[in-house]
């Protein structure tokens, strides 16, 4: 098999004769390598370098396979990437490591930044009716006003439950407002289980199965059992950028010729014979030509540079819905309150949610300064889309200060605006079903692996590890049997 080909001002790879009826397709300003039929491990070319394209361009690398990653922007991370927020080089969006990730915990090991991973007991508050509460541990739940002792009974019965539950494809079947409104009743989900919804799915909240709840419950409960009960919570000194600089140094180590800005814009797949291959067209006019490609882009992404998807594949990407989000980071003062996750229930403020992590990280590690996320989850038609960054900010603070009567606006260092339009793929109803894409597509030699195939768990870092591990077997195999064809 011959090396994934590219454009001559990065390497040179001669011209391939065309199949039998089929003119050869030299890329612009040059030629382009096409697939062979030689022997040896199959070219592959992955579309897209988020952190699991990374992952997966480095595993088929580490097999023998020669691989070319594309990454549209500047540097590679995707969703792991890092800012820059008053002279502080840490991540765009907020993450946390739990004592259950253990293939998170693995992959920092084999980078060797095992001993960047800090832990930390946090507190989680809640501002609901116009107040601010404490539920860190038992009693704070006890006390908690907005809810009756009936109530809170009724939550811990719904979460014992969920945490009971093994095979979550009866709960895709349901809403998960109707399953947590027959475990918790019509209050509970109205105080506590739509406002967590909204805060991870913001407008897309009723579309989601119980699937979804239940994924999160798990993985909490996990955490919880994992650390004897404590909110213990994981965090890279560094941020992610170190994982990422250290992912890629492998990458480069294991042969992986990795190209930023290099954003695809159609995907073809040819069909099998001599010429068998797999084209990437890139916004530039350059044509990357490998024996196989696997797509780690959003599902609508991909539907709409791979023009001759079957329809069949096509209405199942249309049938996943996705999220977005845009996430205000501002570098203040002072901190805002104790708590790590201060999960916000009224409606009239902008963001679903506040995420301290000074109140994790010790803020030294800030230069005694506090970095605050505040998500705002979108769907795909929000107007916010098309607002600039001071609209965004604008409502932000002000219910920040109305929020916390100590905090002024004056107090905000830096501020920064990122925006991801897709996030992660909503569990809908009879999503498994009906709408995760399949590894292996109708387009010969081309294959879709993506963060939308979690059907047991939330979007995080270590469910998107856990696809690549749980895939790379039945995506080699796969490859084998296109290999089997072209001959």
């Amino acid at each position: 098999m011959n090396a994934p080909g590219i454009d001559p001002d990065v390497a040179v790879a001669p011209p391939q004769p065309a199949a039998p009826g089929r003119p050869a397709t030299p890329s612009p300003g040059g030629p382009s390598a096409a697939s062979g039929a030689s022997a040896g491990p199959a070219s592959v070319t992955v579309a897209g370098g988020g952190l699991l394209g990374m992952v997966l361009a480095l595993r088929l690398a580490q097999s023998g396979h020669p691989v070319t990653l594309l990454e549209a922007a500047p540097r590679a991370g995707g969703l792991a990437g890092a800012q820059s927020i008053g002279g502080l080089d840490w991540d765009r969006f907020y993450h946390v490591v739990l004592l259950s990730d253990a293939r998170t915990r693995t992959l920092l090991d084999e980078l060797g930044l095992a001993d960047r991973l800090q832990w930390g007991t946090t507190r989680t508050g809640f501002y609901t009716d116009g107040a601010m509460h404490s539920m860190s541990d038992t009693l704070e739940f006890l006390r908690f006003p907005p809810l009756s002792l009936i109530d809170k009974l009724r939550l811990g019965g719904t979460i014992f439950a969920a945490s009971r539950i093994r095979d979550h494809r009866p709960l895709e079947r349901v809403s998960a407002i109707d399953w947590l409104r027959r475990w918790s009743g019509t209050r509970v989900v109205e105080k506590i289980w739509t406002p967590l919804l909204r805060s991870k799915l913001g407008d897309n909240a009723p579309l989601a199965s119980a699937a979804f709840i239940w994924a999160i419950i798990a993985r909490m409960y996990a955490a919880r059992r994992a650390g004897l009960k404590r909110e213990l919570f994981g965090w890279i000194d560094g941020g992610y950028a170190i994982v990422i600089d250290a992912l890629q140094r492998r990458l480069d180590a294991a042969g992986v010729r990795t190209l930023h800005e290099a954003r695809v814009v159609s995907i073809a797949g040819e069909a099998a014979g001599e010429a068998a291959g797999a084209v990437a067209t890139l916004a530039d006019g350059r044509r990357i030509v490998s024996d196989r490609l696997v797509s780690t882009l959003p599902v609508p992404v991909f539907a709409a540079v791979c023009p001759t998807l079957p329809q069949a594949e096509r209405a199942r990407a249309a049938a996943v819905v996705t999220q977005g989000i845009v996430c205000v980071s501002l570098l203040i003062e002072q901190p805002l309150s104790p708590y790590y996750v201060t999960n916000v229930t009224d409606r009239w403020v902008p963001f679903t949610g506040v995420i301290e992590m000074t109140a994790l990280v010790p803020p030294a590690r800030f230069g005694g300064r506090s970095l605050v996320y505040l998500p705002i989850y979108l769907p795909q038609d929000a107007p916010q889309w098309a607002e600039d960054d001071a609209a965004i900010l604008e409502p932000c603070i002000a219910a920040l200060e109305r929020m916390h009567p100590h905090f002024r606006r004056s107090q905000v260092l830096d501020a920064k605006v990122a925006r991801a339009r897709h996030v992660l793929a909503v569990s809908t109803i009879d999503y498994t079903e009906r709408a995760m894409p399949s590894l292996v597509t109708g387009v010969p030699n081309v294959f879709q692996l993506n963060s939308a195939q979690i059907a047991q768990g939330t979007l995080n870092v270590d469910e998107t590890l856990g696809v690549v591990e749980q895939r790379l077997a039945e995506l080699r195999r796969a490859m084998r049997a296109d290999a089997q064809a072209d001959r």
